[in-house]
């Protein structure tokens, strides 16, 4: 199944496999691409991944992590995308782009926000509780880079919500304290990102993806059972699949081993009948292909692995005995 395409509002991706989000920092203050980028992406889409998602890219200058981000947040950072997606697009991939701002995890000497001003751990800077105008107008940033994304040719948008970032933060008891309505209950602290995916439909109508962070391993933090109800909600707005990862949004370094989310993502599918992508240290053919054959998740999220090896892909066929077709140039090598 690895190796089978699947199709998701419309597009049709070649084979199961997708490179996950993960930070480059590789831009500097413009937030612009680089040459780093170029490399990095075509590499990957010349060794058959199947839809490459960017690394968390600010919808803000406010809400990146750190002012190495690539941002999504000006009209002047549309080319540099587009002609990395277009040599993406070239090599038979879709691309794909996560939305983030980074709210209280932001590194930066100008003032952040959060929901609530709780800093992240004693080594980070307090943010400001966010004001109802600071969430309009982030909600509103995230729907103008929706347009850019748009504009650059992305095939898919992955809304950022895990790893303790802003709508994490929003998500979460632990770290939103609020009691007006982004705050309290469940469905006051989904609020933020219900009108942030509905914002975002506005301005895109193709697939749209959602990370989540299904489990924050502390007291009063977030658990699959709570994703089940967050994920169902989603599936009503119309988000196509829910991208599985877990932890970030505490201080805390969880027990890990081969495939230790995965259980969320069964579970999240299961209960919320939503397609899932799978991520946490899935490295071989095998455990992909188990995953994917017991209907744990429907796409294969891999991460480190792939900054190993950008053939991955090819390695993998080979050990499930599938016929693949290699880049015309490498034909005498593959």
């Amino acid at each position: 199944m690895l190796f089978t395409p699947y199709t998701i509002a419309g597009i049709t991706l070649k084979n199961r496999i997708v490179m996950s989000p993960m930070c480059m920092y590789a831009s500097d203050e413009s937030g612009e691409i680089k040459d780093w980028h170029h490399i990095h992406y075509a590499s990957r889409a010349v060794g058959q991944v199947g839809l490459l998602i960017f690394e968390a890219t600010a919808v803000t200058a406010q809400g990146r992590i750190s002012t190495r981000d690539l941002g999504i947040w000006e009209d002047s950072h549309i080319d540099g995308l587009k002609r990395v997606v277009t040599s993406i697009h070239s090599h038979g991939s879709h691309a794909g782009i996560q939305l983030a701002h980074a709210g209280r995890k932001a590194v930066l000497d100008t003032p952040i926000i959060a929901p609530s001003a709780i800093p992240f751990s004693d080594t980070f800077k307090t943010p400001e509780e966010a004001t109802l105008t600071d969430i309009q107008d982030t909600i509103k940033a995230f729907a103008d880079a929706a347009d850019r994304a748009k504009q650059a040719g992305f095939d898919v948008i992955d809304i950022h919500a895990a790893h303790g970032y802003l709508i994490n933060e929003f998500l979460s008891p632990y770290s939103n304290h609020r009691q007006d309505a982004y705050g309290g209950d469940q469905e006051g602290r989904f609020r933020f990102l219900r009108e942030t995916v509905q914002a975002i439909q506005t301005r895109w109508d193709g697939p749209l993806f959602v990370r989540i962070s299904a489990h924050e391993y502390v007291e009063g933090g977030l658990t699959p059972q709570d994703h089940v109800y967050f994920a169902t909600q989603l599936k009503e707005l119309g988000v196509h699949l829910i991208d599985v990862s877990s932890g970030g949004n505490a201080p805390i370094v969880p027990h890990f081993f081969p495939g230790y989310q995965v259980p969320f993502a069964e579970e999240i599918r299961t209960k919320a009948d939503i397609p899932v992508g799978a991520v946490g240290l899935i490295t071989e053919p095998q455990q992909a292909e188990e995953i994917l054959q017991n209907h744990r998740a429907d796409l294969i999220f891999l991460g480190r692995v792939l900054l190993r090896d950008p053939y991955w892909a090819r390695s993998a066929a080979r050990d499930l005995r599938v016929e693949l077709t290699p880049p015309g140039p490498y034909q005498r090598g593959w």
